[in-house]
């Protein structure tokens, strides 16, 4: 079990990361409080020892969307309404910022993933292959159909 120093820096140092990549997922406020509270209880009880500040990243992103995924895979998952959904409540978020995380949220889950990974966190393609699983090239491919599908979903050609 680690520290509370451990646990706060790690909170501290990952929280957002870890919010945006459940909202990314889930689409659900309450479901992505459920998955922070869980990846961080998995980072306490962990005896993983990492490398460096970047296998730590790496370890909170895989254990972040493998509960994501196991979240919209279970029973209960699939059988409830979400209450945002019954209330239509729309999200608080600024209207410039709207329209692009619409197209973005809109997305597939696969190509959601790797414009999250690029984009927010920064990572090249070769990175994002490795943390997800999946060859590099094919992240290539993933990043160029998620951009076309970007730009027609938003009436650009990109470079605005």
């Amino acid at each position: 079990m680690r520290s509370e120093k451990e646990v706060n820096r790690a909170i501290e140092q990952h929280s957002n990361m870890v919010r945006r990549l459940c909202i990314i997922h889930l689409k659900n406020h309450a479901d992505t409080e459920d998955i922070f509270q869980t990846v961080f209880l998995k980072y306490v009880l962990s005896s993983v020892s990492f490398e460096n500040e970047e296998h730590e990243k790496s370890w909170f992103i895989r254990v972040t969307i493998n509960a994501c995924k196991d979240l919209l895979k279970s029973f209960f998952h699939s059988r409830v309404t979400s209450l945002d959904d019954i209330l239509e409540k729309p999200a608080e978020i600024p209207e410039d910022y709207k329209e692009v995380l619409d197209a973005v949220l809109s997305l597939p889950q696969k190509y959601r993933e790797v414009i999250y990974l690029h984009y927010y966190e920064g990572y090249t393609a070769p990175e994002i292959s490795r943390i997800l699983g999946k060859k590099v090239n094919t992240v290539y491919t993933l990043l160029t159909r998620s951009r076309q599908m970007l730009r027609e979903k938003l009436g650009g050609d990109g470079y605005e």
